[in-house]
Protein backbone atom coordinates (compact mmCIF):
# COMPACT_ATOMS: atom_id res chain seq x y z
CA UNK A 1 0.00 0.00 0.00
CA UNK A 2 2.79 2.19 1.16
CA UNK A 3 4.55 1.71 -2.53
CA UNK A 4 1.61 2.27 -4.36
CA UNK A 5 1.12 5.43 -2.45
CA UNK A 6 4.75 5.98 -3.23
CA UNK A 7 4.18 5.69 -7.13
CA UNK A 8 0.90 7.81 -6.86
CA UNK A 9 3.05 10.68 -5.54
CA UNK A 10 5.35 10.68 -8.27
CA UNK A 11 3.02 10.50 -10.74
CA UNK A 12 1.09 13.42 -9.67
CA UNK A 13 4.89 15.33 -8.81
CA UNK A 14 5.64 14.76 -12.27
CA UNK A 15 2.49 15.97 -13.84
CA UNK A 16 2.54 18.91 -11.68
CA UNK A 17 5.94 19.78 -12.87
CA UNK A 18 5.18 18.85 -16.36
CA UNK A 19 2.13 20.94 -16.36
CA UNK A 20 4.03 24.00 -14.30
CA UNK A 21 7.06 23.55 -17.11
CA UNK A 22 4.76 24.23 -20.36
CA UNK A 23 3.18 27.39 -18.34
CA UNK A 24 6.29 28.23 -17.94
CA UNK A 25 7.51 27.87 -21.37
CA UNK A 26 4.33 29.61 -22.64
CA UNK A 27 4.52 32.18 -20.33
CA UNK A 28 8.11 33.12 -21.59
CA UNK A 29 7.84 32.62 -25.01
CA UNK A 30 7.89 36.31 -26.62
CA UNK A 31 7.78 36.94 -30.40
CA UNK A 32 10.84 39.23 -31.61
CA UNK A 33 10.27 42.71 -32.76
CA UNK A 34 11.43 44.27 -35.47
CA UNK A 35 11.73 48.01 -36.64
CA UNK A 36 11.48 48.58 -40.10
CA UNK A 37 11.57 52.13 -40.11
CA UNK A 38 11.32 54.90 -38.27
CA UNK A 39 10.66 58.87 -38.69
CA UNK A 40 13.26 60.76 -40.13
CA UNK A 41 13.89 64.49 -39.15
CA UNK A 42 12.46 66.65 -41.24
CA UNK A 43 9.71 64.29 -42.54
CA UNK A 44 6.21 65.52 -42.91
CA UNK A 45 4.81 62.36 -42.71
CA UNK A 46 6.07 59.67 -40.57
CA UNK A 47 5.53 56.26 -41.43
CA UNK A 48 1.93 55.11 -41.01
CA UNK A 49 -0.61 53.47 -41.67
CA UNK A 50 1.80 50.05 -42.93
CA UNK A 51 0.65 47.20 -44.96
CA UNK A 52 2.32 43.75 -45.45
CA UNK A 53 2.72 40.35 -47.11
CA UNK A 54 4.29 37.08 -47.62
CA UNK A 55 5.25 36.00 -50.85
CA UNK A 56 2.96 32.88 -51.53
CA UNK A 57 5.77 31.26 -53.31
CA UNK A 58 7.83 32.39 -51.14
CA UNK A 59 7.35 33.29 -47.32
CA UNK A 60 11.47 34.60 -47.39
CA UNK A 61 10.39 37.48 -49.27
CA UNK A 62 8.43 39.41 -47.66
CA UNK A 63 6.63 43.17 -48.78
CA UNK A 64 5.85 45.95 -46.85
CA UNK A 65 4.51 49.61 -47.59
CA UNK A 66 3.51 53.11 -45.30
CA UNK A 67 2.77 56.42 -46.20
CA UNK A 68 2.96 58.41 -48.30
CA UNK A 69 5.00 56.26 -50.94
CA UNK A 70 7.31 54.26 -48.75
CA UNK A 71 7.61 50.71 -49.78
CA UNK A 72 10.15 47.97 -47.81
CA UNK A 73 11.52 44.55 -49.00
CA UNK A 74 13.26 41.53 -46.66
CA UNK A 75 14.53 38.46 -48.12
CA UNK A 76 15.15 36.59 -44.94
CA UNK A 77 11.48 36.35 -43.14
CA UNK A 78 11.26 39.63 -42.02
CA UNK A 79 14.16 39.47 -39.86
CA UNK A 80 16.33 42.83 -41.75
CA UNK A 81 15.26 45.24 -44.81
CA UNK A 82 15.39 47.69 -47.08
CA UNK A 83 13.84 50.70 -48.16
CA UNK A 84 12.60 52.22 -51.47
CA UNK A 85 10.40 55.52 -52.83
CA UNK A 86 7.31 54.36 -54.61
CA UNK A 87 6.59 56.59 -57.58
CA UNK A 88 4.03 56.21 -60.58
CA UNK A 89 3.17 57.96 -63.39
CA UNK A 90 -0.13 59.08 -61.20
CA UNK A 91 1.07 60.85 -58.37
CA UNK A 92 1.42 58.91 -54.87
CA UNK A 93 -0.87 59.91 -52.04
CA UNK A 94 -0.96 57.39 -49.14
CA UNK A 95 -3.36 54.53 -48.04
CA UNK A 96 -1.05 52.03 -49.02
CA UNK A 97 -2.49 48.81 -49.91
CA UNK A 98 0.17 45.71 -50.84
CA UNK A 99 -0.94 42.14 -51.77
CA UNK A 100 0.19 38.97 -53.44
CA UNK A 101 -0.92 37.02 -56.20
CA UNK A 102 -0.43 33.30 -56.28
CA UNK A 103 2.25 33.36 -59.01
CA UNK A 104 4.22 35.30 -56.29
CA UNK A 105 3.90 39.30 -57.70
CA UNK A 106 3.26 41.85 -55.01
CA UNK A 107 1.27 44.80 -56.29
CA UNK A 108 1.15 48.22 -54.24
CA UNK A 109 -2.59 50.05 -54.87
CA UNK A 110 -2.07 53.43 -53.63
CA UNK A 111 -4.13 56.67 -53.77
CA UNK A 112 -3.11 59.11 -56.66
CA UNK A 113 -2.46 62.34 -56.56
CA UNK A 114 -1.17 63.51 -60.48
CA UNK A 115 -0.88 67.45 -59.86
CA UNK A 116 0.54 67.06 -56.36
CA UNK A 117 -2.89 68.82 -55.32
CA UNK A 118 -4.00 66.79 -52.24
CA UNK A 119 -6.88 66.50 -50.58
CA UNK A 120 -7.26 70.61 -49.74
CA UNK A 121 -6.86 71.31 -52.89
CA UNK A 122 -9.04 71.48 -56.19
CA UNK A 123 -6.59 69.68 -57.91
CA UNK A 124 -8.26 65.55 -56.80
CA UNK A 125 -7.24 62.34 -56.18
CA UNK A 126 -9.05 61.01 -59.30
CA UNK A 127 -8.28 57.51 -59.39
CA UNK A 128 -6.75 54.60 -57.38
CA UNK A 129 -3.34 53.86 -58.85
CA UNK A 130 -1.22 50.30 -58.98
CA UNK A 131 2.38 49.59 -59.36
CA UNK A 132 3.37 45.76 -59.56
CA UNK A 133 7.10 43.69 -58.20
CA UNK A 134 7.72 40.41 -60.08
CA UNK A 135 11.34 41.05 -58.16
CA UNK A 136 10.22 39.79 -54.47
CA UNK A 137 9.41 43.67 -53.79
CA UNK A 138 11.94 44.93 -54.48
CA UNK A 139 11.22 47.09 -57.40
CA UNK A 140 7.74 48.17 -58.56
CA UNK A 141 6.63 49.23 -62.39
CA UNK A 142 3.92 49.08 -64.47
CA UNK A 143 2.07 52.36 -63.72
CA UNK A 144 -1.86 51.45 -63.97
CA UNK A 145 -4.74 52.38 -62.56
CA UNK A 146 -8.57 52.05 -61.97
CA UNK A 147 -11.86 54.25 -61.20
CA UNK A 148 -10.72 56.96 -62.93
CA UNK A 149 -13.90 59.38 -62.85
CA UNK A 150 -12.74 63.25 -62.83
CA UNK A 151 -13.89 65.26 -60.47
CA UNK A 152 -14.71 62.51 -58.26
CA UNK A 153 -11.94 61.79 -55.70
CA UNK A 154 -11.51 57.60 -55.15
CA UNK A 155 -10.66 56.84 -51.94
CA UNK A 156 -9.98 53.66 -49.05
CA UNK A 157 -9.21 50.84 -51.80
CA UNK A 158 -8.14 47.48 -51.18
CA UNK A 159 -7.01 44.07 -53.62
CA UNK A 160 -7.41 40.62 -53.85
CA UNK A 161 -6.53 38.39 -56.09
CA UNK A 162 -7.46 35.32 -57.28
CA UNK A 163 -5.72 31.80 -56.72
CA UNK A 164 -7.60 30.34 -59.69
CA UNK A 165 -7.81 32.52 -62.44
CA UNK A 166 -5.29 35.13 -61.09
CA UNK A 167 -7.82 37.78 -61.56
CA UNK A 168 -7.38 41.03 -59.69
CA UNK A 169 -10.29 42.55 -57.85
CA UNK A 170 -10.44 46.19 -56.13
CA UNK A 171 -13.04 48.03 -53.64
CA UNK A 172 -13.23 51.61 -52.92
CA UNK A 173 -15.20 54.89 -51.99
CA UNK A 174 -15.93 57.64 -54.53
CA UNK A 175 -16.88 61.13 -53.06
CA UNK A 176 -18.40 62.88 -55.52
CA UNK A 177 -16.75 66.84 -53.45
CA UNK A 178 -14.87 65.24 -50.00
CA UNK A 179 -15.87 66.82 -47.20
CA UNK A 180 -19.11 68.49 -48.72
CA UNK A 181 -21.97 69.15 -46.88
CA UNK A 182 -24.55 68.78 -49.64
CA UNK A 183 -25.79 66.21 -48.67
CA UNK A 184 -28.74 66.17 -51.64
CA UNK A 185 -26.04 66.94 -54.25
CA UNK A 186 -22.24 65.34 -53.73
CA UNK A 187 -22.87 61.54 -52.21
CA UNK A 188 -20.64 58.65 -51.67
CA UNK A 189 -20.69 55.19 -52.61
CA UNK A 190 -19.00 52.06 -53.15
CA UNK A 191 -17.20 51.19 -56.54
CA UNK A 192 -15.94 47.62 -57.69
CA UNK A 193 -12.93 47.08 -60.53
CA UNK A 194 -11.75 43.54 -62.22
CA UNK A 195 -7.95 43.27 -64.01
CA UNK A 196 -7.84 39.93 -66.38
CA UNK A 197 -4.51 40.89 -67.29
CA UNK A 198 -2.17 41.05 -64.11
CA UNK A 199 -2.84 44.56 -63.39
CA UNK A 200 -2.24 45.93 -65.98
CA UNK A 201 -5.82 47.10 -67.37
CA UNK A 202 -8.97 47.39 -65.61
CA UNK A 203 -13.05 47.63 -66.35
CA UNK A 204 -14.68 49.99 -65.60
CA UNK A 205 -15.59 50.93 -62.03
CA UNK A 206 -18.87 49.95 -61.29
CA UNK A 207 -21.22 51.31 -57.92
CA UNK A 208 -22.31 48.18 -56.07
CA UNK A 209 -24.02 49.27 -53.01
CA UNK A 210 -27.44 50.04 -53.19
CA UNK A 211 -27.30 52.91 -50.39
CA UNK A 212 -25.25 56.09 -50.91
CA UNK A 213 -24.01 57.72 -48.30
CA UNK A 214 -22.31 61.03 -47.44
CA UNK A 215 -19.13 63.01 -48.21
CA UNK A 216 -18.38 64.05 -44.77
CA UNK A 217 -15.80 60.96 -44.01
CA UNK A 218 -17.86 59.63 -41.55
CA UNK A 219 -20.50 57.20 -40.25
CA UNK A 220 -22.91 58.10 -42.52
CA UNK A 221 -19.99 57.71 -45.56
CA UNK A 222 -19.82 53.91 -46.87
CA UNK A 223 -15.95 53.00 -46.53
CA UNK A 224 -13.37 50.36 -45.92
CA UNK A 225 -14.75 48.74 -48.65
CA UNK A 226 -12.81 44.35 -48.28
CA UNK A 227 -13.42 42.14 -51.55
CA UNK A 228 -12.98 38.61 -51.33
CA UNK A 229 -12.82 35.81 -53.79
CA UNK A 230 -14.70 32.83 -52.73
CA UNK A 231 -13.39 28.97 -53.70
CA UNK A 232 -15.49 28.88 -57.21
CA UNK A 233 -14.53 32.77 -57.99
CA UNK A 234 -17.53 34.20 -56.17
CA UNK A 235 -16.54 38.03 -55.49
CA UNK A 236 -17.81 38.94 -51.97
CA UNK A 237 -17.53 42.80 -50.27
CA UNK A 238 -18.27 44.43 -47.18
CA UNK A 239 -17.97 47.89 -45.73
CA UNK A 240 -19.16 50.04 -42.87
CA UNK A 241 -22.39 52.43 -43.65
CA UNK A 242 -25.46 53.91 -41.48
CA UNK A 243 -23.86 51.81 -38.01
CA UNK A 244 -23.71 48.65 -39.62
CA UNK A 245 -22.13 46.13 -41.61
CA UNK A 246 -23.09 45.66 -44.75
CA UNK A 247 -22.46 42.67 -47.31
CA UNK A 248 -22.75 42.16 -51.38
CA UNK A 249 -21.97 39.13 -54.31
CA UNK A 250 -21.72 39.24 -57.20
CA UNK A 251 -21.32 35.15 -59.08
CA UNK A 252 -20.36 36.06 -62.37
CA UNK A 253 -17.15 37.51 -61.61
CA UNK A 254 -18.19 41.10 -60.92
CA UNK A 255 -20.67 42.02 -63.52
CA UNK A 256 -24.05 41.89 -61.30
CA UNK A 257 -24.52 42.20 -57.86
CA UNK A 258 -27.46 41.66 -55.54
CA UNK A 259 -30.58 43.62 -55.52
CA UNK A 260 -30.35 44.26 -52.25
CA UNK A 261 -27.38 44.86 -49.43
CA UNK A 262 -27.05 41.91 -46.87
CA UNK A 263 -26.80 43.57 -43.11
CA UNK A 264 -23.72 41.35 -41.43
CA UNK A 265 -24.40 42.81 -38.30
CA UNK A 266 -24.94 46.08 -36.08
CA UNK A 267 -22.25 48.39 -35.74
CA UNK A 268 -23.37 50.20 -32.62
CA UNK A 269 -22.05 53.97 -32.87
CA UNK A 270 -20.54 53.68 -36.27
CA UNK A 271 -17.25 53.33 -37.69
CA UNK A 272 -15.60 56.62 -36.75
CA UNK A 273 -15.55 57.00 -32.97
CA UNK A 274 -12.90 58.32 -30.28
CA UNK A 275 -9.87 56.69 -28.56
CA UNK A 276 -7.68 58.56 -25.99
CA UNK A 277 -4.18 59.58 -27.73
CA UNK A 278 -5.41 59.45 -31.41
CA UNK A 279 -6.00 61.02 -33.83
CA UNK A 280 -8.78 59.48 -35.54
CA UNK A 281 -9.75 55.65 -35.32
CA UNK A 282 -12.39 53.44 -37.45
CA UNK A 283 -13.66 50.33 -36.67
CA UNK A 284 -14.35 49.66 -40.43
CA UNK A 285 -14.55 45.95 -41.54
CA UNK A 286 -12.27 43.57 -43.07
CA UNK A 287 -13.27 40.24 -45.63
CA UNK A 288 -11.78 36.66 -45.90
CA UNK A 289 -12.81 33.43 -47.45
CA UNK A 290 -11.83 30.47 -46.50
CA UNK A 291 -10.12 28.87 -49.43
CA UNK A 292 -8.47 26.18 -48.17
CA UNK A 293 -8.47 22.21 -47.91
CA UNK A 294 -9.57 22.19 -44.39
CA UNK A 295 -13.00 22.15 -42.49
CA UNK A 296 -13.96 25.60 -43.24
CA UNK A 297 -13.95 25.71 -47.28
CA UNK A 298 -15.95 28.59 -48.50
CA UNK A 299 -16.49 30.19 -45.26
CA UNK A 300 -16.84 33.89 -44.99
CA UNK A 301 -15.85 35.97 -41.91
CA UNK A 302 -15.76 39.85 -41.67
CA UNK A 303 -13.72 41.29 -38.40
CA UNK A 304 -14.54 45.00 -37.37
CA UNK A 305 -14.31 47.20 -33.69
CA UNK A 306 -16.94 49.21 -32.16
CA UNK A 307 -17.95 50.71 -29.11
CA UNK A 308 -21.01 48.91 -28.18
CA UNK A 309 -20.10 47.98 -25.18
CA UNK A 310 -19.50 52.11 -24.17
CA UNK A 311 -17.31 54.80 -25.17
CA UNK A 312 -15.10 53.43 -22.65
CA UNK A 313 -15.01 49.86 -24.04
CA UNK A 314 -14.14 49.69 -27.53
CA UNK A 315 -14.13 45.93 -28.22
CA UNK A 316 -13.07 43.34 -31.25
CA UNK A 317 -15.70 41.13 -33.10
CA UNK A 318 -16.16 38.96 -36.14
CA UNK A 319 -18.74 36.92 -37.60
CA UNK A 320 -19.39 34.22 -40.54
CA UNK A 321 -21.40 33.03 -42.89
CA UNK A 322 -21.15 29.51 -44.24
CA UNK A 323 -24.14 29.60 -46.69
CA UNK A 324 -21.93 32.76 -49.09
CA UNK A 325 -22.88 35.40 -47.00
CA UNK A 326 -27.08 34.57 -46.92
CA UNK A 327 -26.94 34.67 -42.95
CA UNK A 328 -24.24 35.54 -40.69
CA UNK A 329 -23.44 34.40 -37.03
CA UNK A 330 -23.81 36.97 -33.93
CA UNK A 331 -21.17 39.14 -33.71
CA UNK A 332 -18.76 37.13 -31.10
CA UNK A 333 -16.22 39.20 -29.24
CA UNK A 334 -12.68 38.01 -30.35
CA UNK A 335 -10.57 39.74 -27.06
CA UNK A 336 -10.64 37.79 -23.98
CA UNK A 337 -10.09 40.81 -21.34
CA UNK A 338 -12.60 41.60 -18.81
CA UNK A 339 -14.93 44.77 -20.04
CA UNK A 340 -13.92 48.14 -19.72
CA UNK A 341 -10.76 48.71 -21.86
CA UNK A 342 -9.83 49.62 -25.77
CA UNK A 343 -9.20 47.01 -28.05
CA UNK A 344 -9.05 49.08 -31.61
CA UNK A 345 -7.69 49.18 -35.08
CA UNK A 346 -8.16 45.79 -36.16
CA UNK A 347 -6.80 43.70 -38.83
CA UNK A 348 -7.51 40.28 -39.83
CA UNK A 349 -5.89 37.62 -41.79
CA UNK A 350 -6.59 33.52 -43.15
CA UNK A 351 -3.90 31.15 -43.74
CA UNK A 352 -5.08 29.89 -46.95
CA UNK A 353 -2.82 26.22 -46.34
CA UNK A 354 -5.16 25.39 -43.48
CA UNK A 355 -7.74 27.60 -42.56
CA UNK A 356 -6.62 29.26 -39.57
CA UNK A 357 -7.51 33.16 -38.49
CA UNK A 358 -5.32 35.26 -37.42
CA UNK A 359 -6.70 38.80 -35.99
CA UNK A 360 -3.97 41.56 -34.70
CA UNK A 361 -5.20 44.91 -32.85
CA UNK A 362 -3.93 47.39 -30.25
CA UNK A 363 -4.99 46.26 -27.07
CA UNK A 364 -4.97 48.82 -23.45
CA UNK A 365 -5.64 45.63 -21.25
CA UNK A 366 -3.14 46.42 -18.65
CA UNK A 367 -2.90 50.15 -19.50
CA UNK A 368 -4.49 51.61 -16.07
CA UNK A 369 -6.40 55.27 -16.96
CA UNK A 370 -3.94 56.02 -19.12
CA UNK A 371 -3.26 55.63 -22.88
CA UNK A 372 -0.18 53.14 -22.82
CA UNK A 373 -0.85 50.58 -25.92
CA UNK A 374 0.16 46.85 -26.67
CA UNK A 375 0.03 44.64 -29.56
CA UNK A 376 -2.13 41.70 -29.20
CA UNK A 377 -2.64 38.64 -31.57
CA UNK A 378 -5.92 36.32 -31.29
CA UNK A 379 -5.73 32.62 -33.01
CA UNK A 380 -8.52 30.34 -33.94
CA UNK A 381 -7.60 27.20 -35.07
CA UNK A 382 -11.23 26.11 -35.35
CA UNK A 383 -13.29 28.66 -38.00
CA UNK A 384 -13.63 30.97 -34.90
CA UNK A 385 -15.48 28.98 -32.20
CA UNK A 386 -12.77 29.79 -29.75
CA UNK A 387 -9.89 32.25 -29.49
CA UNK A 388 -6.09 32.62 -27.84
CA UNK A 389 -5.58 35.53 -27.25
CA UNK A 390 -1.53 36.42 -26.79
CA UNK A 391 0.98 39.86 -26.84
CA UNK A 392 2.78 40.38 -29.73
CA UNK A 393 4.72 43.38 -28.67
CA UNK A 394 7.80 43.72 -26.73
CA UNK A 395 6.89 46.88 -25.07
CA UNK A 396 4.32 49.29 -24.70
CA UNK A 397 3.90 52.59 -25.67
CA UNK A 398 1.80 55.74 -25.61
CA UNK A 399 0.24 57.36 -28.95
CA UNK A 400 -0.22 61.26 -28.88
CA UNK A 401 -3.05 62.77 -30.45
CA UNK A 402 -0.92 66.02 -31.44
CA UNK A 403 0.53 63.35 -34.39
CA UNK A 404 -1.41 61.62 -36.94
CA UNK A 405 -0.87 57.83 -36.44
CA UNK A 406 -3.23 56.55 -39.69
CA UNK A 407 -6.16 54.81 -39.84
CA UNK A 408 -5.15 50.81 -40.08
CA UNK A 409 -2.39 48.31 -39.14
CA UNK A 410 -2.02 44.58 -41.23
CA UNK A 411 -1.24 41.23 -40.93
CA UNK A 412 -0.74 38.58 -43.32
CA UNK A 413 -0.35 34.89 -42.90
CA UNK A 414 0.58 31.86 -45.47
CA UNK A 415 1.69 28.46 -44.57
CA UNK A 416 2.39 28.89 -40.64
CA UNK A 417 4.29 32.25 -41.44
CA UNK A 418 2.29 34.90 -39.49
CA UNK A 419 3.88 38.32 -40.07
CA UNK A 420 1.78 41.46 -38.17
CA UNK A 421 2.67 45.02 -38.72
CA UNK A 422 1.78 47.92 -36.87
CA UNK A 423 2.68 51.96 -35.85
CA UNK A 424 4.33 53.02 -32.63
CA UNK A 425 5.19 56.65 -31.13
CA UNK A 426 7.59 57.61 -28.61
CA UNK A 427 7.34 60.91 -27.64
CA UNK A 428 6.36 62.12 -31.20
CA UNK A 429 8.12 60.34 -33.50
CA UNK A 430 6.60 57.06 -35.18
CA UNK A 431 8.09 54.13 -36.35
CA UNK A 432 6.58 50.83 -37.74
CA UNK A 433 6.94 46.82 -36.57
CA UNK A 434 6.44 43.53 -37.16
CA UNK A 435 7.15 40.38 -35.15
CA UNK A 436 8.41 37.47 -36.14
CA UNK A 437 5.75 34.28 -35.75
CA UNK A 438 6.35 31.39 -37.20
CA UNK A 439 3.81 28.51 -36.81
CA UNK A 440 5.18 26.31 -39.60
CA UNK A 441 4.10 23.03 -37.45
CA UNK A 442 1.08 24.76 -35.95
CA UNK A 443 1.31 24.45 -32.37
CA UNK A 444 -2.33 22.88 -30.88
CA UNK A 445 -3.99 26.69 -29.19
CA UNK A 446 -5.51 26.08 -25.90
CA UNK A 447 -8.61 25.73 -25.98
CA UNK A 448 -9.19 24.88 -29.50
CA UNK A 449 -11.26 21.67 -30.95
Amino acid sequence: MKFLSFILCVLMAGASACAQSKKAARNAAKFQNIMIAEAKQGDPYGPCEPTICVNLKNTNQIAAGAILNRYYWSEDGGRQWQAGKLSSDYGVFGDPVIIADWKGNFYYAHLSDPEKGGWSSEKLLDRIALEKSTDGGKTYAQSAFMGMRHPKDQDKHWLCADPKTHALICSWTEFDKYDSKDTVRDRSRILFSRSDDGGKTWADAISINQYDGDCLDGDNTPEGAVPAFGPNGEVYVAWSWNNKIWFDRSLDGGKTWLPQDIVVADQPGGWAFDIPGITRCNGMPVLVCDLSNGPNRGTLYVNWADQRNGTHDTDVFFAKSTDGGKTWSKAQRVNDDPAGKHQFLTWMAIDQTNGYLYFMFYDRRKAGNDAKTEVYLAVSQNGGKTFKNMKVSANAFEPNEDVFFGDYNHISAHDGIIRPIWTRMDGKKLSIWTAIIDFKNPPIIDNQD
